[in-house]
C-alpha cells in the first residue's frame, strides 16, 4: 500500500457559499459611497479579497451586482416584515414600523442603493423595485387604514411613504447614526407620520413644473439649464457634452467657451443650488419674530426651493460623487453647514434633545420634502407644497 502523501503542493481552499452575496454586498457598499459608475468590477473584487475574473463566476457584469443588491436591500425588508406577530392592529404596525427601523440602521451603508443608484436600473428592474416597494407599503397602508378610516388608500399610502423616507435619511449622512436609541427616535418619528394630516396628492392632468416655453438670452444660462435637466432625466454618466449643446440649440464645441467640462458645468450647478439655498435661508431667519417661527420659514422656504427648482435639487442630491474633488470638499462643507443650521434652530426651540436626535431628525425632515415632493411631481397644485412643509415640522417636533 502506497502511503499517504504529504506536504504536495497548498491545499485546496473551498469557495465560500455566501460568495456571490458578499460580492452583492462590498457592491452595494462601494456604489453607495462613490456612485455606480466611478467603481470597477475590480475594485469590488478587492473589497472581497478575490481577483476580478472570480467575480464573473458569479455575476455577468456589474450592472447584475446592482441588480441583485438592490433586489437585496428590499428583500430584506419584505423578509422582515412578512409576519408580524402582533395582536392588534396598533401593535401590528408598531412591529413593523420598529422592524424596517432595524433594517435601516443595520444596513445603513448600502439602504440608501435604490434612492440614488437606483436610476442606473433598466425600465424594467424599475418597475420590478416599483412592484417590490409596493408591497411593503401595502403592509403598512393595510393596518393604518384600519387604524384611520378616513383615510383614502392613496393618503394611507402617501404618509407610509413618508415614513419609509424617514426610515431611510439615514444613508444621506455620514455621522454615526447607530443603535438602539437611532431605531426608537426613527420609530418615533415614522407614527408621527402616519398619525398626521395627510396630503392631496396633485390631480395628474395637472402641469408638470418647469416645463414653460421661454429661454434665457444669456448662452451660458442656457446651457446651465440644460445641463441639469438633462443629468436629472439621465444621470450624469450617460449626458454626454453633446447632447447638452444640442439641447441648447448650439454645436458641442461652442459648450467648451462657457464651460471647460462636464464636470465644470456638475459644479457650476452646485454652487447654483448652494447659492440659491443659502439666501432662502438666511432670508428666512431674518425675518423671522423668534426661533421658533424662523424654523416654521425655514422648512416653508427649503419646501419653495425644493418645489421650484426640483431638477436642480435632484442633481444636487444625487451627483456629489461626480464633483471635481476641490468642488466636492467645497460643496459638502456648505452642505454641512445648511443641515447646522436647521439643527442650531431644532435645538434652540427644543433644548433637551441630544444633538445626536437632532440630526436624526433634520435628516428625516429633508429627506421627507424630497421624497414626498417627488411623489407629487413637485406640484404645487391644492397646497400640496404646504402640506409637504407640514410633515417635515411635524418631523422635527417628533
Amino acid at each position: 500500500m502506497r502511503p499517504a502523501a504529504s506536504g504536495v503542493g497548498p491545499a485546496a481552499t473551498k469557495r465560500p457559499k455566501d460568495r456571490k452575496d458578499r460580492i452583492a454586498l462590498a457592491g452595494a457598499e462601494l456604489f453607495c459611497e462613490r456612485g455606480y459608475h466611478l467603481v470597477t468590477v475590480d475594485e469590488i473584487a478587492a473589497v472581497v479579497g478575490i481577483s476580478g475574473p472570480a467575480v464573473y463566476r458569479h455575476f455577468p457584469n456589474k450592472y447584475a451586482i446592482l441588480v441583485h443588491a438592490t433586489r437585496e436591500v428590499v428583500g430584506a425588508l419584505l423578509a422582515a416584515t412578512a409576519d408580524p406577530q402582533a395582536n392588534t392592529t396598533e401593535g401590528v404596525l408598531d412591529e413593523l414600523l420598529s422592524t424596517i427601523a432595524g433594517v435601516a440602521v443595520s444596513k445603513r451603508r448600502v439602504a440608501g442603493l435604490y434612492q440614488w443608484e437606483g436610476r442606473y436600473l433598466t425600465p424594467e428592474h424599475r418597475r420590478e423595485f416599483a412592484t417590490t416597494l409596493a408591497t411593503l407599503v401595502g403592509r403598512l397602508a393595510g393596518p393604518l387604514r384600519e387604524l384611520r378610516p378616513e383615510l383614502t388608500a392613496g393618503r394611507a399610502e402617501l404618509l407610509v411613504n413618508a415614513a419609509l423616507s424617514a426610515f431611510g435619511s439615514v444613508t444621506t449622512y455620514r455621522a454615526a447614526a447607530t443603535g438602539t436609541d437611532t431605531e426608537k427616535l426613527l420609530t418615533r418619528v415614522a407614527w408621527t407620520l402616519l398619525r398626521a394630516d395627510a396630503p392631496q396628492l396633485p390631480p395628474q392632468q395637472h402641469a408638470t413644473p418647469g416645463t414653460a416655453s421661454v429661454r434665457p438670452a444669456s448662452r451660458r444660462e442656457l446651457l446651465l439649464i440644460e445641463a441639469i435637466r438633462l443629468f436629472h432625466r439621465h444621470g450624469y454618466h450617460a449626458v454626454a457634452v453633446e447632447d447638452i449643446g444640442r439641447a441648447a440649440g448650439m454645436q458641442a464645441s461652442s459648450v467648451y467657451r462657457y464651460f471647460p467640462s462636464k464636470a465644470d458645468l456638475l459644479a457650476a450647478a452646485y454652487y447654483r443650488a448652494t447659492d440659491r439655498l443659502a439666501g432662502a435661508t438666511t432670508t428666512a431667519i431674518a425675518e423671522a419674530s423668534d426661533p421658533a417661527d424662523a424654523l416654521r420659514r425655514v422648512v416653508q422656504a427649503y419646501v419653495a426651493y425644493a418645489f421650484g427648482q426640483s431638477d436642480l435639487v435632484a442633481v444636487y442630491l444625487a451627483e456629489n460623487n461626480n464633483l471635481p474633488d476641490e468642488d466636492r470638499h467645497q460643496l459638502r462643507g456648505a452642505q454641512r453647514l445648511h443641515v447646522e443650521e436647521w439643527m442650531r434652530l431644532v435645538e434652540t426651540v427644543r433644548p433637551d434633545l441630544p444633538a445626536a436626535d437632532v440630526r436624526v431628525l433634520v435628516h428625516a425632515a429633508l429627506n421627507v420634502v424630497t421624497d414626498i415632493g417627488r411623489l407629487g411631481r413637485f406640484d404645487r397644485a391644492e397646497g400640496y407644497d404646504t402640506q409637504t412643509a407640514r410633515l417635515a415640522l411635524a418631523v422635527l417636533h417628533a
